[in-house]
């Protein structure tokens, strides 16, 4: 019974890649005999944890075959988004700050104590973080994106969807496959798999790949460095896949997997898109007089954007270090006695991120991380899942349990650059707007007594006493221990009410706690500033200059009450999610249906420094000490069909959905940090549209879709914010358009195969999709907006009938677009968020003098890639 059901498991797995472009041979070293299908039937999807046809799915799902990912260049799930409307994601500091966004809601993962609205599942194994799951996906099979809720089966921290990642698994038929490419910037890669029989009862397979590329950037460096490296956002990894499939008996297989992943990048730089008034500043402490992209604007309001470029400053090092490695084993027992099968998913993971910066953006040295350890993240789990399936004539059930524990480890580090004491007391001045040197204002503020008095409100003045400067390479160390353990009980079941009518009831129980440690410690006499601000009594309330205190003194990095600080926090909660879902099916051709579900994903605990005035009318900081944040629910509602049209040729597939998010996770920047804060309310409803289409011309087929989304945040106050003083800087959000929410996406592809004589056959592959204007950043300033773009991605491929070999010359980004990844603050350079505006926000377009720097899309690559097959 477990080998029938393998065989035909491998089998229904390359049906759906030959399904999706017509190739034949498509999996590799199949077990059985296939044919290219010319219909959509034999579209096999896992979405409920069990094969089903697509057609059969209560479930907005984009299925992506091994051959659809290969012709569209997919290496990792950032590649996947030119395949998936309604997909977005992103990268920032460094790769492994990655995140995935559906149908308009996510968060930016700056801050590790969120968890992503976008589970990521790899061969049944959930990765708690989308930047966990970006690497080389190696050897697919297929690719399933669920989009809405989908924690009745996939766990807690799936309330927007589910990347369902499914790679090639052994074969006993012994197979090779091998290619190398080599591209523009530098691109070179090799990879290399093997697979067949080492037993009667075990099969084994083993993947190796490397890849290697120039960077996308052109970094100046300043006189002095140190950096020496010219060129950014870089490629330089390798991984190992190593596989064994077991069977026992007929009626059980186990198949264990280990993989190791190492990557030694460059990343990332940043471009700026405006500079404010703190350029002159930068460019002036920079050797050779220019450390930022100009010219200089006063503010927003006056500010005409920059030309899009590549060429950027930085002076010190952007190293990543990446370390991923993991193992598991899948264990599945056919009971015939119950028609039932009896699974067990057991997994451990180890993942590590070492990474330096120059967080300025700029040539000037103001602010930077090394990378010797103390800014790194460190994730590893443990899990077990058991499930026990089964049907009946009336009945498609399924119960399991699933119980994970994580340890996590961040180190955050911030420096002090030998340019940063000049850079900040003459950035204090300015916004004082007071006559006297700049140079002299953070000596005269820092003065001893009676030194400090003359630093009065007429002027500032080189006191008697010089005051404190800040020394080079002080700032902070902190650290973060967070343990966390998380216990499901679940189950799914399908009740045929008739031959034509379904019920699905799934409903979840989840458990979660954690424990979380911090030490922070201020380095190299860092804090002294702050403690001799606050004795000056010029900064004391209701002096006008109080703001200097929590705006400049005593921000974050500087805080002296943040030195020594440990102390322990716990969080506790527990949910019931579920799905409830009726489908009727007409006939062959059509099936409607509406479905509830309600999602869950657990808070948790900001991991960095968190502060806000303690006394009203004095902006003087404090460290706060609860930095948890509320768990995110969503309650999702869905009403669609599913149509299989023209001899089954064609698939059209729609749903109309609506999602209310509480408590929706937004990571965002509220200055000079990254935090979570918990927004009251998020609504999203649209359309989301799928089709494919066989067409009469043999080879030829189309695939796409399209999605119309509108994701809006509910009104709120400050009162509303478990924080109130962040609300100016999320005054912005109440009743407007959620970040990187396109109103409208669409994608399709056209893919031809077929024989040309002689041995040969020819394929073409052509991807494009489309995406409306969107706002980048999660506080919606208007300097951080992307234009409507397009990107194409494009392969031609000639190849041996047999598939012995294949030539391709593909390019991504073939109009080489211009697009933005995400625009964001420069780390303090100027203001955004100012006094209270007549509209109820505090945004003033004439007040911002931010400068705003931005990662930028991928330019247009191209290269050929030889494909060997044995």
């Amino acid at each position: 019974m477990r080998l029938t059901n393998l065989l035909r498991t491998t089998v229904s797995a390359a049906v759906v890649g030959a399904c999706a472009f017509g190739f034949a041979g498509v999996a590799s070293a199949q077990d059985a005999p296939q044919e290219s299908a010319t219909s959509i039937d034999d579209i096999i999807v896992t979405a409920q944890k069990r094969e089903q046809n697509l057609q059969d799915v209560p479930i907005v799902v984009t299925t992506l075959s091994q051959e659809t990912l290969e012709g569209a260049g997919v290496r990792d799930i950032k590649d996947l988004q030119i395949l998936t409307p309604g997909l977005i994601v992103t990268s920032t500091t460094n790769e492994s700050v990655t995140t995935a966004r559906i149908r308009g809601v996510g968060t930016v993962a700056d801050n590790p104590g969120i968890e992503s609205s976008v589970g990521i599942v790899i061969d049944g194994v959930y990765r708690s973080r989308n930047g966990v799951g970006f690497g080389d996906l190696g050897e697919l099979s297929r690719v399933e994106i669920l989009k809405g809720p989908q924690g009745t089966l996939f766990g807690k921290n799936t309330s927007a969807g589910v990347i369902n990642i499914i790679s090639e698994a052994p074969s006993f038929t012994p197979g090779f496959q091998g290619e190398i490419t080599g591209g523009n910037f530098g691109a070179f890669g090799a990879s290399a798999s093997v697979t067949g029989g080492i037993t009667d009862q075990v099969a084994g397979r083993l993947y190796v790949g490397h890849r290697e590329r120039d960077g996308f950037y052109n970094v100046t460096i300043p006189a002095g460095g140190p950096r020496t490296e010219t060129d950014d956002q870089n490629q330089d990894f390798w991984t190992a896949r190593g596989q064994l499939l077991i069977l026992p008996s007929d009626s059980a297989s186990i198949r264990i997997i280990a993989d190791y992943s190492d990557r030694s990048e460059y990343c990332c730089v940043a471009s700026q898109v405006i500079t404010g008034p703190t350029g002159a500043i930068i460019n002036a402490l920079t050797p050779g007089g220019t450390g930022i992209r100009g010219p200089v604007t006063p503010n927003y309001a006056a500010a005409t954007p920059h030309s899009f470029s590549r060429d950027v400053y930085a002076n010190r090092p952007t190293e990543q270090f990446i370390e991923d490695m993991g193992l598991s084993a899948e264990a599945n027992i056919d009971l015939d006695s119950m028609n039932a099968t009896l699974t067990s998913v057991t997994a451990w993971r180890n993942w590590e991120s070492v990474n330096g910066g120059d967080i300025d953006f700029s040539g000037a040295d103001l602010f930077y991380r090394d990378s010797d350890g103390s800014f790194s993240f460190a994730l590893e789990q443990v899990s077990q899942e058991l499930r026990l399936a089964g049907s009946t004539d009336r009945v498609d059930w399924l119960v399991g349990g699933l119980w994970s524990h994580e340890d996590l480890q961040r180190n955050d580090s911030f420096l002090f650059g030998g340019g940063a004491s000049f850079y900040l007391s003459a950035l204090l001045a300015s916004q004082a707007g007071l006559p006297g040197s700049a140079a002299t204002f953070l000596s005269c503020a820092t003065a001893p007594f009676p030194f400090n008095v003359g630093c009065g409100l007429g002027g500032f003045v080189a006191p008697g006493a010089p005051g404190l400067s800040i020394a080079p390479g002080s700032g902070y160390k902190d650290r973060y221990s967070q343990g966390s353990e998380s216990f499901a009980l679940f189950t799914n079941n399908t009740f045929r009410v008739t031959e034509q009518f379904e019920l699905t009831l799934g409903l979840r129980y989840t458990k979660e706690t954690k424990e979380m440690m911090t030490n922070q410690d201020n380095i190299g006499g860092n804090g002294a500033i702050c403690a001799a601000a606050r004795a000056n009594p010029l900064f004391a309330p209701p002096s006008p200059l109080n703001g200097f205190l929590g705006g400049g003194f005593c921000i974050n990095q500087l805080n002296t009450d943040f030195d020594g600080r440990t102390y322990l926090q716990e969080f506790e909660d527990d949910d019931i999610s579920g799905k409830f879902a009726a489908q009727y099916r007409f006939n062959d051709s059509l099936m409607v249906y509406a479905s509830y579900a309600r999602g869950f994903k657990a808070g948790g605990f900001n991991l960095e420094r968190s502060s806000g005035p303690t006394v009203v009318g004095n902006t003087n900081p404090s460290p706060i000490d609860d930095t948890s944040f509320a768990s995110e629910t969503v309650q999702s509602y869905e009403l669609g069909f599913k149509s299989t049209l023209f001899d089954r040729s064609l698939l059209l597939n729609a749903t109309a959905y609506e999602q209310n998010f509480e408590n929706f996770q937004l990571n965002t920047f509220v200055s000079p940090n990254f935090i979570v804060e918990s927004i009251p309310e998020l609504n999203s409803r649209g359309v989301d549209l799928d089709f494919f289409w066989f067409t009469p011309l043999e080879g030829l087929s189309f695939s796409g879709g399209a999605t119309w989304t509108e994701s809006e945040y509910g009104m709120f106050t400050a009162a509303d914010l478990q924080v109130p003083s962040r609300f100016p800087a999320l005054s912005l959000l109440p009743g407007n358009t959620v970040s990187f929410a396109p109103e409208y996406t669409g994608s399709v592809a056209m893919n031809f195969d077929r024989s040309i004589g002689n041995g040969l056959r020819l394929g073409l592959n052509l991807a494009a999709k489309y995406t409306t204007e969107y706002n980048t950043g999660s506080d919606l300033l208007p300097a951080k907006m992307q234009d409507a773009f397009t990107v194409v991605n494009g392969r031609i491929t000639i190849g041996s009938e047999d598939d012995r070999w294949a030539l391709d010359l593909w390019a991504q980004n073939l109009t080489d677009e211009e697009y933005y990844q995400v625009v964001f603050n420069g780390p303090l350079q100027g203001s955004a968020f100012s006094t209270l505006q007549p509209n109820g926000t505090y945004y003033n377009p004439a007040a911002d003098t931010t400068t705003y720097d931005a990662f930028l899309g991928a330019p247009r690559t191209y290269g050929l890639t030889l494909r060997v097959k044995y």
